[in-house]
């Protein structure tokens, strides 16, 4: 049996993680099919335009891709102590229906969170959906009295 890993997209991978993409929106919010198709042909041009900002890490068993994450990485304003600062959003981890429950979103998680390190990125944040929360809190993730949001989007 061909072990599981978790490593960088490849770019001839795109395509798979833009199916990934469409059924992980089409799972939680419904979409219209008709759109698909022109999605899956330019989400791989958007990924390998925005691969320094948007890191695609995927779990996969040779060849297949069974999910897909992403770190999102934000520049920070420069401080006296260190003028280069960056933090990271954790967005997208998605594991196709038929291979959860086996561990491989929280790889993907800490996956990530090592990209993270190895970035030295001061903090990661994540936006997880009510089912992945405690992966992500068995992983460090906490909720903060000082990180606030507002939803900006109509």
């Amino acid at each position: 049996m061909t072990e599981i890993e978790v490593r960088p997209a490849r770019s001839a991978e795109y395509e798979t993680v833009a199916e990934l993409r469409w059924l992980w929106v089409a799972e939680k919010h419904g979409v219209p099919e008709d759109g698909r198709e022109a999605f899956v042909r330019e989400f791989p041009v958007w990924a390998r335009q925005n691969a320094a900002t948007h890191r695609c890490l995927v779990v996969a068993r040779g060849d297949q891709v069974l999910g897909m994450g992403f770190l999102a990485i934000v520049p920070r304003v420069p401080s006296p102590r260190s003028f280069t600062r960056a933090s990271g959003d954790v967005q997208c981890v998605y594991v196709v229906p038929e291979a959860r429950d086996r561990g491989l979103g929280g790889q993907l998680i800490d996956g990530l969170l090592a990209l993270a390190e190895e970035l030295g990125l001061e903090r990661v944040t994540v936006h997880s959906s009510k089912r992945a929360v405690t992966a992500y809190e068995r992983r460090g993730f906490a909720v903060s009295p000082v990180m606030l949001q507002a939803e900006v989007a109509r």
